[in-house]
């Protein structure tokens, strides 16, 4: 009974022991903190460490900008220096040329106005040499017409008469006019000549020498030179033709002499169309 009586005391009360859930579960609180904290402290010291990384980064970038800042400047300035130096260049050349073209416009237009001005010269002295030849076709065709009167005059005068070997000869010219008026005509082959005396003169295939002249009475002497042979036609009279024969067809050849002086005689040798020509050294 007494233990009873002390049991219900509040001095003996009784105390239960704690359970050995409660122990563990407080080891594990423990362990908990303590890895959350060596954990924070790894955050904290590893985030410094980053922080410190960065802020040196920071900084290094910071101390590019700077240089980088600088170097744009510096940069920015030589651009502007060039700019404007090419600039000035720019406006200098623009210039040089302007003036360049303008130079040469004007010259150009001297140029034109020089070439206008001969131009308007060369018309002048055109116009002037149509003028000119006008006044010349018109004094030519009096010229001719009055040619053409002279040479019906002249034919008019050509005359027929027997030669010395008593054949009728062709028309005779008895001056230089009456030569060409003949040769115009063309029935013959005509020969000018002027002999001098004692000299041989070739004449077509032939060859003529004077040996005496008269000029008072109009007579003269001299030598046909034809196939191998002389002819003398002695004490002739101008304006009488002096025939021969001559060449492999026996082609009948005529001389004519229509002026005389103190030592020359001056006239013309006519051969028929189909007789030999002299061959052109």
């Amino acid at each position: 009974m007494l233990l009873d009586a002390d049991s219900n005391s509040p001095e003996h009360a009784y105390v239960p022991p704690p359970s050995r859930r409660s122990e563990i579960l407080l080891y594990v609180l423990i362990g908990v903190v303590v890895i959350y904290v060596i954990v924070s402290l790894y955050l904290i010291y590893g985030m410094r460490t980053r922080l410190a990384a960065m802020e040196k980064k920071q900084q290094a970038l910071e101390v590019a900008q700077v240089a980088l800042g600088d170097r744009i400047h510096e940069t920015s300035s030589q651009f502007k220096e060039a700019l404007s130096s090419e600039v000035g260049m720019t406006k200098q050349e623009l210039a040089q040329r302007a003036a360049e073209l303008d130079r040469q416009q004007k010259a150009a237009a001297a140029k034109l106005a020089a070439a206008q001005s001969q131009q308007g010269k060369q018309i002048a002295a055109v116009s002037g040499e149509v003028s000119g030849v006008k006044t010349d076709v018109g004094t030519a065709k009096t010229d001719i017409q009055r040619t053409q009167t002279d040479l019906a005059a002249t034919n008019a005068k050509l005359e027929r008469t027997i030669g010395d070997l008593g054949v009728q000869s062709g028309l005779i010219a008895h001056t230089a006019a009456e030569l060409e008026a003949l040769k115009r005509k063309g029935d013959r082959n005509y020969y000018d000549f002027t002999l001098s005396k004692g000299a041989r003169t070739p004449v077509s295939t032939i060859s003529l020498q004077l040996k005496k002249v008269d000029p008072k009475k109009s007579k003269f002497t001299l030598d046909v030179m034809a196939d191998d042979r002389t002819i003398e036609k002695k004490d002739r009279t101008i304006g009488e033709p002096l025939q021969f024969y001559t060449g492999r067809d026996r082609m009948l050849y005529e001389v004519v002499i229509f002026t005389a002086g103190k030592n020359t005689i001056t006239g013309y040798l006519a051969t028929p169309k189909t007789a030999p020509t002299p061959v052109t050294p």
